[in-house]
Order: C-alpha cells, then sequence, then structure tokens
C-alpha cells in the first residue's frame, strides 16, 4: 500500500475500527470529476450530506463550488472557501438581532462579537480548488485524487479507539485530538483539509460539537476529521499497536462485562 492510495487507507480503517460506516475522502480537483452530482440535488447541508454518504450507498460523491451555490447553505459554502463570510452569521448563531432572519438565534456563542473573534482566529479560508469532492474511500479512482483529510463516522467506541491511535506515535498528550468550535461542515471538511490558515497541523478534529446538528446523528454516533498524512500514518501503526496486539481491549465484550 502507498501513503496516496486512500482507497485502501480508507478500507483499511475501516476494518480495523469495526465501522460499519463508510470513510470519505475529501478533495479539490480543477477538473469535474464525471458522474458526481452537485452536493444540492442530494441535500442544501454538508452534514446531512455526508453522513448520508457514509451510511448508504445511494450517494458515493458530491462536489460544490462557486458556480454551484444555488441550493446549498450559505454557511457550508462559506467554510469551504467560496464565498464570504456572511455578515449575518455573527448574529444569528449568537443572540439575534431583530433584522436578521427575523430575529432567528442559535445561542451558540455568548454574542456576535465573539463570533467574529472566532472567525479572525481561525483565518481565512481556501478552497482547495475550482471544485471541493467529497467521495467514498472506496469508489475512488484508480488514479487517486490528491486527497486532503478522511472523515470518518462511528460509535463512541470506535472514535474513542481511533483518537488512541493517533496518540499512539505522538509525545504531546494535549493537540494531536481536539474538539473545535463551529460548524459541523468544519469539523468535518475545513479543519480536517486545511482550508482554514490557522487550522492546527498535524490535528484531528472529533466532534462534531455543534448542537444544531443533533437532528441529523444518532445520539451515540460521533465524527472524526483526520489530516490525509496523519490517516496514512495511522494505517501503519496498526500492526503495532493495540487494535491489532490487543483487539478485547479496544473492542470489549460488553454484555460480558456486564453480567460479571
Amino acid at each position: 500500500m502507498t501513503k496516496t492510495d486512500f482507497r485502501e487507507i480508507g478500507a483499511r480503517l475501516k476494518a480495523a475500527f469495526k465501522l460499519s460506516t463508510r470513510p470519505l475522502a475529501v478533495y479539490g480537483s480543477e477538473v469535474l470529476p464525471a458522474g458526481i452530482p452537485p452536493m444540492a440535488g442530494v441535500n442544501r447541508c454538508f452534514a446531512v450530506v455526508l453522513y448520508r454518504m457514509a451510511t448508504g450507498n445511494e450517494v458515493s460523491a458530491i462536489y460544490v463550488s462557486a458556480d454551484t451555490s444555488e441550493g446549498c447553505c450559505l454557511g457550508g459554502l462559506y467554510h469551504v472557501g467560496y464565498i464570504p463570510v456572511p455578515d449575518d452569521i455573527k448574529y444569528f448563531v449568537s443572540t439575534g438581532r431583530n433584522d436578521v432572519r427575523g430575529g432567528a438565534a442559535e445561542y451558540l456563542k455568548a454574542g456576535p462579537e465573539l463570533v467574529e473573534r472566532c472567525t479572525v482566529a481561525a483565518g481565512p479560508i481556501r478552497p482547495p480548488g475550482k471544485y471541493l469532492v467529497v467521495q467514498a474511500c472506496e469508489t475512488l479512482p484508480d488514479a487517486g485524487p490528491a486527497v486532503r483529510s478522511l472523515c470518518c463516522f462511528g460509535t463512541g467506541e470506535q472514535i474513542r479507539n481511533m483518537a488512541a491511535l493517533i496518540h499512539f506515535d505522538r509525545d504531546d498528550p494535549f493537540s494531536p485530538v481536539i474538539v473545535p468550535w463551529g460548524s459541523s461542515c468544519s469539523t468535518y471538511i475545513t479543519f480536517p483539509a486545511g482550508l482554514a490558515d490557522n487550522t492546527p497541523r498535524d490535528t484531528a478534529f472529533m466532534g462534531p460539537q455543534d448542537p444544531t446538528q443533533n437532528h441529523s446523528l444518532p445520539p451515540e454516533m460521533m465524527a472524526l476529521g483526520i489530516p490525509a498524512e496523519m490517516a496514512a500514518r495511522m494505517v501503519n501503526n496498526l500492526d503495532a499497536s493495540f487494535i491489532v496486539r490487543r483487539p478485547q481491549v479496544a473492542f470489549p465484550n460488553h454484555e460480558r462485562l456486564l453480567n460479571r
């Protein structure tokens, strides 16, 4: 397996961590790959579309671009770099303003100024190419694209185990895996793919902590956005780690443990 064979990397991660979902690859392209539909044809929301792709077989890839923005969530388009940050977002996700969306608010932040500071802290967001493509790893072409990151959905146990493997070859006990503030698509795409200028490098992003997407995810389901190089290193570390050498610890028989 080569470092760039993300079809195989996705398959190895899916098998090792017993995922019932499909790992998804994020990449940019200057030429639209044939047969891939625009995201808006599936749903306006990245979070909804990616979860459907991971859990089903009806859609294996989607794309978005500046030219196909109609019908897409404006926040999502901003979070992948195709439009500037909409001015009303800072009010909508905090405490609201009467002349913005009729005063609707999500109360995710204490005030609009705080949202603005978070936006500045993340830095400018730049798209990975004319088209941003998300595709199930198992359907990637033989001549694989330059994958920037993977998104994996799993149960709490599966995602905890993936985080533990990320720490396997790291001497920093704090920053290899973090839970960022922001939209679900930031956790799935923006940060792991390194689209925001100030994104911490060589870091995986766990979540999402965005409660507005709780309706689209089962309560036990989580996600991990993994930079491409890190995902390759995880696979290279599998055989030496607890996942292969102590699988009964990684995936214990919970029914037997509860009945002891």
